[in-house]
This record gives C-alpha cells, structure tokens and sequence, in this order.
C-alpha cells in the first residue's frame, strides 16, 4: 500500500546514505540482545561499538553518529553509563533512541526512564503501547515486559492510542514509536500507522532491541522520523519474508538475513503505512 502524502524516495535515501557513510553506532543494551544487536548494524552496513564503561563510553558517544539505549535486563552501571552517554549526546547534538523496556513493570526503569528523558532528550522514544502509556503517566501495571491484551493497538484501540502517542510526543519533543501487530509513530505533527509484520517477531528474544539499533543506525543521517519509519518498515517486512521457515530458531536467522539484503524494490511493494489525518 502506497500513501501519495509519503515521500518514498526520502524514506529509501537514508538506506544509501548508511550504505555509503557506514556511520558509526553507539549501543548500551541488554546482554541478552547484545550479538544480535551488533549483527543488525552490521547487516545494513552500520559500524557497531557495544561499550558500556561508564569511564569510556562518554568519549564513545562523542565520536559515535548515533546512539541507542535500553533498560533491557538493566543494571546499575549500565544505568550509570546509559546516563552519561545520553547527556553526551545531547551535548553534541548527537541523535540518539531510547528503548523504554519494562517501564509499564519496574518503578526503578519507569523512574529512570522519565529522568533520562527529561534530561538527554532523545530524538525518538520507543516501546510498546503499555510502555508509552506508562511513560505519559497513565496507571499501567504489566506482567513482564510484554503489553498488556487492553492496551494492543487494535482497529478498536486504534484512535485512542494514536492521542497518547502524539500527545507524548509533543509532551518531549521527541519522536515517539509504539511498536505491535499495528505500529504507530508521531513526532507530534505527523502522525504514521505501519501494519507490516508477522507474529513469529513476538515469539523470539530481542526484536524489540534489534529494531531499536535498527532505527538508530538510519538515525544517522538525522532524518529523524523518516529513520524511525524506515527501521519500523524494514524489520515489519523482513519478518514477513521469513514467516515460512519451519520454527522460531530459523525464523531468527531469515529475519536477519532479509534486513541485509532487503530491496529497495520489497519496500515499495510491501510497505502498509498511512498518514493519520
């Protein structure tokens, strides 16, 4: 599905771009996703650096064209360095995305989360609807880290859900991505739904964290609402592409090869977006 209002050629230049820039990515995420994290910048020609030292990674950030954090499985030094290189960033006018992991189930993520938004300023805040919701103040407690079934971004929940994201968005000035079956992405202006994507990317660890540096690695080129659509797209259509094989392992390693060899082409024919009137 093709939206006229979409500037398809923008979304597609940024792919270039990284390409030929190969731009160097700062990522402090969970130790879980970490190797999978590295392997998706690299596969769309990014540079990865997984430094977490709170002594060095003030001079990693500052030497980084993006960086991409996460309170996945957090710890107190990687709150410390995430901290440090989220101040560093926004010092140097470096773009930088925050994955907002478990912020609907931990007063200590939910704390720190706002806290570091208050003080970094990130370009984009990503996270599913409970985590956005628990980010705008609203009262959401979540078992895990998953969404809850009554905040699932469904055609029923959709216009609703649509407010809180734009509304947050404005509320930080930053670009906001509640990520599910139906992605919704505002920078407060404009307002994007996507629908590509399968439900095999729920059944593996660390989607959420690979299109977090996904969308960092685009972020690179400082188009920062196009880079989150494009990172949204990408990973929604690639996971498409691997649906057939036969279990969530091989699903994992089909998704990670069809973000590295997507087409410019696949994105055209496959892409699902609407501008929200």
């Amino acid at each position: 599905m093709k939206e006229k209002e979409i500037d398809l050629n923008k979304i597609l230049a940024i792919r270039n771009k990284v390409i030929l820039d190969k731009p160097l990515i700062h990522c402090i995420t969970n130790h879980i996703s970490i190797n999978d994290c590295a392997n998706i910048v690299l596969s769309v020609y990014g540079q990865p650096m997984m430094a977490e030292h709170y002594k060095e990674v003030s001079d990693i950030t500052a030497s980084s064209d993006a960086l991409a954090v996460n309170l996945g499985n957090i710890t107190d030094d990687r709150m410390k360095s995430i901290m440090i290189s989220g101040k560093r960033a926004y010092e140097e006018k470096i773009p930088s995305i925050i994955d907002i992991v478990g912020v609907s189930c931990s007063k200590l993520r939910l704390d720190f989360a706002i806290d570091y938004i208050n003080k970094c300023k990130p370009s984009i805040i990503k996270g599913n609807m409970s985590e956005i919701k628990a980010i705008f103040g609203l009262d959401i407690k979540s078992k895990g880290i998953d969404v809850n079934d009554e905040d699932i971004t469904s055609d029923e929940t959709l216009n609703n859900n649509i407010f809180i994201v734009k509304s947050l968005a404005l509320k930080t000035n930053s670009t906001v991505v509640s990520t599910g079956a139906i992605d919704i992405i505002s920078d407060g202006k404009e307002s994007y739904i996507i629908k590509n994507g399968c439900k095999e990317l729920s059944r593996i660890t660390g989607t959420g964290c690979m299109l977090n540096v996904l969308i960092a690695t685009y972020l690179s080129s400082r188009d920062i609402i196009n880079s989150a659509i494009l990172g949204t797209v990408v990973i929604g259509i690639s996971g498409e592409l691997s649906k057939s094989t036969k279990g969530t392992a091989s699903f994992k390693i089909d998704l990670i090869d069809n973000i590295s060899t997507i087409k410019d082409e696949d994105i055209l024919d496959k892409i699902k977006i609407s501008v929200v009137k």
